[in-house]
């Protein structure tokens, strides 16, 4: 397996169209053609992606995901005061519209939990660690506009504070090491450049 640190900006697999062919996983099959993913980020999210050397692999992390085994966690600026420590959204999602992908709080969509804790208030916006439970597209980008606390920088969900890019970062990933039962296998990214003073 693989973990690597992806930038924003890069898709995870290529799009459609000439435009999208550039990915994360099209770069790396250039020096490693057997690389899979795992699990994706959205193009503007940067963080750690997991990556398989082999369909055997794939099959066994994807399976890990699949059971929910696999802890993630975000860092994300919010725009706005959250007044509590921590909490929970519970909120089912669905696609509302396909360009630009935007999904959204729906009775018939799908169920979803993002877990939050608050690590800095400050005068116009909140630093958050994120933790979803599911991994549905745009879990964490939805679920903190529907609490009218979009993130910074979101060009979908927050387009009046998209300049600056996204400040959502995966930074770190936990799960059961498949060559070592009763072991776990942590990764931690760099603090991104957007959360230094």
């Amino acid at each position: 397996m693989l973990v690597v640190d992806k930038p924003a900006g890069l898709l995870c697999q290529p799009g459609l169209g000439v435009h999208q062919r550039d990915s994360l996983i099209s770069r790396l099959q250039h020096a490693c053609p057997d690389l899979r993913l795992v699990h994706r980020l959205d193009r503007d999210t940067s963080g750690l992606v997991l990556l398989a050397k082999d369909a055997d692999t794939q099959r066994v992390l994807g399976a890990l995901f699949a059971a929910r085994r696999v802890g993630k966690l975000y860092l994300a600026d919010v725009q706005g005061s959250m007044g509590a420590v921590s909490g929970r959204i519970d909120l089912p999602l669905a696609r509302l519209n396909r360009q630009p992908p935007t999904y959204g709080v729906h009775p018939d969509g799908k169920a979803c939990l993002t877990l939050w804790r608050r690590l800095q208030r400050m005068e116009t916006r909140t630093r958050l660690w994120l933790c979803p439970r599911t991994g549905r597209s745009h879990q964490l980008r939805a679920h903190l506009a529907a609490l009218h606390h979009p993130i910074i920088g979101d060009p979908i969900y927050n387009p009046g504070c998209a300049a600056g890019g996204l400040r959502l970062r995966a930074i770190a990933l936990r799960f059961p090491d498949p060559d070592q039962p009763g072991s776990q296998v942590r990764v931690r990214a760099p603090w991104p450049a957007w959360a230094h003073p």
